[in-house]
């Protein structure tokens, strides 16, 4: 798991631990104790001040620790699992055009060295559609410049192989020849991590939340281009890739999905496109 899920993990047994002290009035109570009861009283008062997807994932977090315990012999079974999910409604994901795509991505000044290096971050998220959480845990040896191609890898350290195209390739070129090593001659020799791409002013890794400041501050730039984040660009690489033929078991490989049904919310995506083609352009619409 990645730091951020396993954080998030622990503020939600955290939280739960903290419901139970505050119920109960003690803290010494035994885990066997806890029934889906329980776990249900719980879920019923988060459903006042959380979102449903806050209250599915903590419940989550609840499963995944009694299956633990399962594993380890402390409870005989998982209570959390007698609980229902809340109910999701899938939102469609926010995507850019192709022509806000080629405008945000050309957005940051390749003059500077920071500018450099936005570019080339841009340029790979949109062409490979990897998540943020993988681009910054990419190495140099991760990447094949001759072949254009990126080993990542993803969730559940699965490993797969991206494809990225010329513009990416020299946006990476430049940075790496021009800005990285400024970066890392601003870090002192025994914290450099050397094989780390991706760098920020101070020479070390760049962190997810950084990549995620950057992208704001470029998106405030582009006047009439809003709700977008870094994940958007793994959703325009993915819409825009299905718009142009591509085959959804290919995106799905691409984006290192375990499941279609995962990917299948593009196709949703492409669909409302075409239907406001449709009603643009056909004269019986």
């Amino acid at each position: 798991m990645s730091p951020h899920t396993l954080r998030n993990y622990a503020s939600d047994l955290g939280q739960f631990r903290d419901h139970l002290f505050a119920i109960e009035k003690r803290s010494d109570i035994p885990v066997t104790d806890i029934d889906r009861l329980t776990i249900r009283e719980w879920m019923a008062a988060l459903h006042h001040d959380h979102k449903k997807t806050s209250v599915a994932r903590k419940l989550a977090s609840l499963r995944t620790f009694f299956q633990f315990l399962v594993r380890e012999g402390v409870v005989e079974t998982n209570p959390a699992k007698l609980v229902a999910t809340p109910r999701i409604e899938r939102k469609l994901p926010n995507h850019l055009s192709m022509e806000d795509a080629v405008r945000f991505i050309e957005t940051p000044d390749i003059n500077t060295d920071l500018g450099k290096r936005d570019r080339a971050i841009i340029e790979f998220l949109y062409a490979t559609g990897i998540r943020v959480g993988e681009l910054v845990s990419v190495d140099l040896k991760d990447i094949d410049f001759r072949e254009k191609l990126v080993r990542v890898t993803g969730k559940r350290r699965k490993q797969r192989i991206v494809p990225f195209g010329e513009p990416s390739l020299q946006a990476l070129m430049h940075y790496l020849a021009e800005t990285r090593p400024v970066f890392l001659n601003n870090c002192p020799p025994a914290m450099r991590d050397p094989q780390a791409v991706f760098l920020n002013y101070q020479g070390t890794r760049i962190t997810t939340r950084s990549v995620g400041r950057m992208v704001d501050k470029y998106i405030k730039r582009c006047a009439d281009i809003h709700d977008i984040s870094p994940h958007s660009l793994r959703h325009s690489f993915a819409t825009h890739l299905l718009d142009q033929g591509a085959d959804l078991r290919d995106i799905q490989e691409l984006l290192g999905h375990a499941l279609l049904s995962t990917t299948q919310i593009y196709t949703q995506v492409s669909m409302e496109k075409m239907i406001e083609v449709y009603d643009r352009a056909h004269p019986k619409a």
